[in-house]
């Protein structure tokens, strides 16, 4: 499996965003088109907005349930790691950071994470700029 880093963390599920998402936007453009050019332009026109509907529902339930689990998942061990490398508990820290810094702080090597830490809070960092200061990666393969 290639390292991960900034440049490749993001990850896709193929058969969802590369089967699924093109043959329902297929119909989608299928059924508007007949809902232009057909006699039954109501029927086609219905047809449509129906498969509007499954594309965002199914975009929308995807990502909700999943990245609810992952941010939990994430969060406990930070929590974790944080006990392990200072003895501390995060609790008492935590509600200083954004959801985004926390994210962004999973990424960051054993050697960096207190540091960046640090310099999140100081410096207000993004999640984004986080990633940015990492300079020894600790990939998240498990992400969904």
């Amino acid at each position: 499996m290639k390292p991960q880093s900034y440049l490749n963390h993001i990850r896709f599920y193929s058969p969802h965003h590369f089967v699924y998402y093109p043959v329902l936007i297929l119909f989608l453009v299928t059924s508007i088109y007949f809902a232009i050019t057909s006699a039954n332009q109501l029927l086609w026109a219905f047809i449509a907005v129906v498969f509007v509907f499954l594309f965002c529902l199914a975009f929308m339930l995807r990502q909700h349930y999943a990245l609810i689990l992952q941010n939990r998942i994430v969060k406990l061990e930070l929590r974790y790691r944080y006990f392990v490398l200072t003895g501390n508990r995060l609790e008492t820290i935590e509600y200083k950071f954004t959801d985004d810094q926390l994210y962004a702080l999973r990424f960051a090597s054993d050697a960096e994470f207190l540091p960046l830490m640090d310099r999140a809070l100081k410096e207000n960092l993004s999640g984004d700029d986080i990633k940015k200061a990492i300079v020894y990666w600790k990939g998240d393969y498990y992400r969904v």
